[in-house]
């Protein structure tokens, strides 16, 4: 990449597959080169660089522990070897494990503190790196989810955790007071990805379709097409949780 190269880099962690796809293959749709980032498979994350390639962009696969502070740095300096620089952060990567309260499994190392570790300490290792590396005109987007504000019974501590990024977004928002970088978080509903899918019968996904008053799930392109706006033209959008479920709640 020369210096005089004026393409947009972006950086979508959790890029291997569902919304982290989708929203990888829009960001290089509009034009920018793309670290697709993966946790532990590696040849999904060839496959979205692959689909990207052959559409006429550049991407390539960078993969890490986004709770390891060593791992995520080499990720963002693999990114910016390749192209230059770095100029959105798409952080999707996280874990959602499900219990009542009173059930929670609270061993040391368990769910709740699996949750934590990627979840909370993964949004604010990425998060630092990228308020320290997103270049002036850059955004940085997190990944909340709506059943903060839903208070769905046995979502306690995924929505902890997520009520933990809405709090770093907002802050960190306005650190960044003076370089001309956005911050927001977005919050997507009931989403119809493999993951979200798999495992449901098919009763429980036409009830939560029919939570929304369009009455349907959402896709992997809806939320792709808010994150894209984010990430390019929205410059007046700021320190902002943006709930992307149809009207759920």
């Amino acid at each position: 990449m020369t210096s005089t190269d004026t393409t947009r880099v972006a950086l979508v962690t959790g890029g291997s597959g569902g919304i982290g796809r989708a929203i990888a293959e829009r960001l290089a749709a509009d034009g920018m080169a793309v670290g697709v980032h993966y946790s532990g498979n590696r040849d999904r994350a060839e496959d979205v660089v692959a689909a990207i390639t052959a559409s006429g962009g550049r991407a390539i696969a960078v993969g890490g522990d986004v709770a390891d502070l060593d791992e995520v740095t080499a990720t963002f300096d693999r990114v910016e070897e390749a192209f230059g620089g770095i100029d959105v952060v798409v952080h999707t990567a996280g874990i959602m494990l499900l219990a009542p309260l009173a059930e929670l499994d609270l061993s040391e190392g368990g769910e709740f503190d699996r949750m934590h570790r990627i979840n909370v300490r993964g949004t604010f290792v990425i998060a630092q790196q990228a308020a320290r590396r997103v270049r002036d005109g850059g955004a940085i987007i997190t990944f909340s989810s709506s059943v903060v504000k839903l208070a769905l019974p046995t979502y306690t501590a995924y929505a902890a955790t997520k009520g933990a990024v809405d709090a770093v977004t907002m802050i960190l928002a306005k650190e960044l007071r003076g370089r001309d970088v956005t911050v927001n978080a977005v919050a997507p509903g009931p989403t119809a990805t493999p993951l979200f899918l798999e495992g449901k019968p098919q009763e429980v996904i036409d009830r939560l379709a029919s939570m929304s008053p369009l009455e349907r799930l959402g896709e992997p392109g809806d939320i792709a097409e808010t994150v894209a706006h984010l990430a390019g033209p929205a410059r007046w959008i700021n320190g902002q949780v943006l709930y992307l479920n149809g009207g759920v709640g």
